[in-house]
């Protein structure tokens, strides 16, 4: 059984959250000299769209981003962790996934199972030597996934609202009869503050190839650090979602950070600062044990 810690603050942030808010933390700086963005690339695969992606070379562990459902790899955690990895020398990882931002791909034609594979190859040959990884909402059960499948290059996670099997219980809480009227539609449409039609909307086919790839029914197989922050006021993914994470995980080192006033995005200064000071104990903590 993991070892689940709710806390408010993590070991080494240096000062305490308090009322969901960061204090201020005499730590290292950072972001206090803005460095040149890294350059859009992209990489071609095989009867595969091809992927964008921005990287930037440093020390390892690495740190790899997976955006959420919908998102891209130009949004503000996205680029704070440029900055942040930057100003330590840690190499960074950003892509879009098939059919979100630059990418090449129809975004409705996507699946659970075709973004884990984007990661899963992002991994294999674009990402050097052990990384963490970083996932925001869907980015966070991608994470989990990839975790699964690339353990040896996984060495820490940190997921930001993570949505781990979210599509697919949130559809089986509708009762029957309104499951019907979509199944009979062939999609299902969700309310949304994050989409410019304020919808979501899911293909009956793409929750039900979503199913093959649930990995809260049992006991999952990560064993590596992992550090969970999710927002009390999330109105997207519930936060118990986290919990049901830390307690599966085999993980014995599972901590849980709950935000009293975080929202789903987490894209507050404060949230932000937690995230970074969050993969920097991470960092600290993996090279003292090497």
């Amino acid at each position: 059984m993991a070892a689940v810690v709710l806390r408010s603050c993590c070991k080494g942030l240096g000062q305490t959250l308090r009322n969901g808010g960061v204090a201020s933390f005499p730590r290292k700086t950072w972001g206090g000299v803005r460095h040149k963005s890294s350059v859009v690339q992209f990489v071609t695969r095989q009867d595969l769209p091809k992927l964008a992606y921005r990287k930037v070379k440093g020390k390892s562990p690495g740190v790899v981003f997976l955006p959420g459902y919908g998102s891209s790899m130009n949004g503000q955690k996205a680029e704070a962790l440029e900055e942040f990895c930057k100003s330590l020398g840690h190499s960074y990882l950003r892509f879009d996934y098939t059919g979100h931002g630059a990418s090449e791909g129809v975004f409705k034609e996507g699946t659970i199972g075709t973004w884990k594979k984007d990661v899963l190859f992002v991994l294999d040959e674009l990402a050097e030597g052990p990384q963490i990884l970083v996932g925001s909402s869907m980015g966070g059960w991608l994470m989990l996934l990839a975790a699964i499948a690339r353990p040896e290059k996984t060495v820490a996670l940190v997921g930001i609202s993570t949505a781990a099997d979210h599509f697919v219980t949130s559809f089986k809480s509708l009762s029957l009869e309104a499951r019907k009227v979509f199944e009979d539609k062939g999609e299902w449409s969700v309310p949304t503050k994050h989409s410019d039609d304020g919808l979501y909307t899911f293909s009956m086919d793409m929750l039900r190839e979503a199913e093959n790839h649930c990995v809260l029914q049992s006991p999952i197989p990560i064993t590596c650090p992992v550090r969970l922050i999710h927002g009390l006021k999330d109105e997207e993914v519930p936060w118990h979602i986290s919990m049901q994470v830390a307690e599966r995980v085999l993980s014995a080192d599972v901590d849980v950070i709950l935000r009293r006033h975080g929202q789903h995005r987490m894209a507050e200064k404060d949230d932000i600062k937690l995230m970074v000071y969050t993969i920097d104990d991470l960092i600290d903590k993996l090279t003292t044990l090497v």
